[in-house]
Parts: C-alpha cells; structure tokens; sequence
C-alpha cells in the first residue's frame, strides 16, 4: 500500500521571525526544487542544513571546515561555492554583503526581497519582509534610471541580546 505524500505547507505568517525546524525548512526546499525542476543534491541540501543549524551568517570557508568534520575528509571549495550558488539562485540562501557569509531564507516559497538587520556585536542576522521599503526602493531607483536586478538591504545595529547585555 503506497503511502500518501504531504506536501510542506508554505508559511502564512509575516511575524514567525524564522522559527521553522530545519527538517521542515528542508523539507520546503526540496519541494521547491522538485517543482521548479531543479535537484537539491546531497551537498546543496548538506550546506542548506549546515546553514539552519549554525543560526548565523555563515562564511563559505566555515561551511568547508563543518562538512570536513562531518566527513571526516577534505571538501574542496569550488564544491560548496557551487552548492551556495545553486541554493541562491533558487532563492534557498542569501549572502550578506558586509559579512562574506551566507544565510538560509526564511520563507523562500515567497518572493521578496532580502532585507536584513544585522548585529554588529555577535554577528546574528535576521531576515526580515517589507513590501513597502521593497517597494520604496523600486521606485527610487526607477526616478534616477535603475532597474534593481537583486535588492539587498543590510542594516547593522545590535540584537535584542546584545542590547540587553550592554550597561546602560
């Protein structure tokens, strides 16, 4: 008897600041592969989990240090950049310019723009969706003649951890 398959449920909720379990963040991006006919291979699903489990912004070199602990063998580097180029260009991770380092998106089965604050203290980034700042850009940069072909909004300032370790 074959087992029905469910499909993961995309996120409705614009509040839920990424609290989904990487099993289930998988899970969605798998399907979105299979659905854009694309393959999350082993190595771009291994990255993919690397990257929800570390909770931060990543370094590529970082990520070939934790699959070579994980393997206990080498990784070369034109593997995993591969692998992140993959999973950004199906809207999986973004980078985060400022850092060199790359994050899992939240809710990649919504199309939105990357905006980002970033702790500049203990380096935790949070993604964020505002279609007014995504729209506010777009028609700033279509007044001077631009066309955005990949808008990414970094803002650097401190967690609410952070903050509140700070003396006041």
């Amino acid at each position: 008897m074959e087992r029905p398959t469910t499909q993961p449920q995309p996120c409705t909720d614009p509040n839920c600041r990424e609290q989904h379990a990487t099993a289930e963040r998988i899970a969605m991006a798998t399907s979105l592969c299979a659905e854009r006919g694309r393959k999350l291979t082993t190595v771009r699903r291994e990255v993919l989990e690397l990257l929800w489990d570390r909770g931060r912004a990543t370094g590529a070199y970082e990520l070939i240090d934790m699959l070579k602990r994980r393997h206990d063998r080498p990784v070369a580097p034109p593997t995993v950049y591969r692998a992140l180029e993959f999973l950004m260009s199906q809207r999986l991770v973004a980078k985060i310019e400022s850092r060199n380092a790359y994050v899992p998106c939240a809710h990649p089965e919504r199309k939105h723009d990357c905006l980002f604050l970033i702790c500049g203290i203990c380096g935790a980034s949070t993604e964020f969706e505002d279609s007014r700042v995504a729209q506010a850009l777009a028609e700033d940069a279509a007044t001077l003649g631009y066309r955005m072909t990949r808008p990414v909004v970094e803002i650097e300032g401190a967690c609410e951890n952070c903050v509140a370790s700070i003396p006041s």
